[in-house]
């Protein structure tokens, strides 16, 4: 079952809009301070929290296509770099931007081209390019040549965001449902 894309604005409210902002600015924002608490010298907070942005903007992009999700994508950017230099540290800023934006793009890319395939295999293909694409800049960026352990817990939350992304799935399911049946009431 696949959805459609619409026209950017055909189905897009601004309330709509503004909930997957505002839900990618506070993933976003939550991860960049949870990455900064290691659970070990394998993994930190952050991993468990950043492939929910790749959830937003799947459903973005299968509802309202790609045009609107990378319009969510620059918007929760900037929401992301404002909260973020003030409440993380600059490097780390500088590297969940960097990697944020760079991710979100390659997702959305890879999503559109395979959207029309079964159901699974968009989220779970631009997922795991992308979460691979954030990880790599985002660790070498904002810890590269730091003494600390980063180059394993760049692993260890790559296999976290890796795992989440399969479990994710389960919501993405869900919410096509949902939508399918929303769309189908307002026939």
């Amino acid at each position: 079952m696949s959805l459609p894309a619409a026209p950017l604005f055909a189905r897009l409210r601004h309330r709509d809009l503004l909930i997957a902002v505002l839900a990618m600015g506070v993933v976003v924002l939550g991860s960049n301070i949870l990455v900064m608490y290691p659970i070990n010298d394998w993994l930190t907070w952050g991993a468990f929290s950043y492939p929910v942005a790749f959830l937003v903007s799947n459903l973005v992009n299968r509802r309202f296509g790609p045009q609107a999700a990378r319009k969510v994508a620059w918007a929760g950017f900037a929401l992301a770099v404002l909260a973020s230099i003030w409440l993380a540290s600059p490097r780390i800023a500088i590297g969940s931007c960097l990697a944020f934006i760079a991710s979100q793009l390659l997702d959305i890319g890879v999503f559109d081209r395979l959207r029309q395939g079964r159901w699974w295999r968009a989220p779970l293909v631009a997922s795991v390019c992308s979460a691979t694409l954030d990880t790599a800049i985002f660790w070498s960026v904002s810890f590269a040549g730091q003494p600390l352990p980063w180059l394993s817990w760049a692993l260890g939350d790559l296999a976290v965001k890796l795992a989440i992304a399969v479990c994710l799935l389960l919501p993405f399911r869900l919410a096509l449902w949902k939508l399918a049946a929303a769309g189908s009431a307002t026939r």
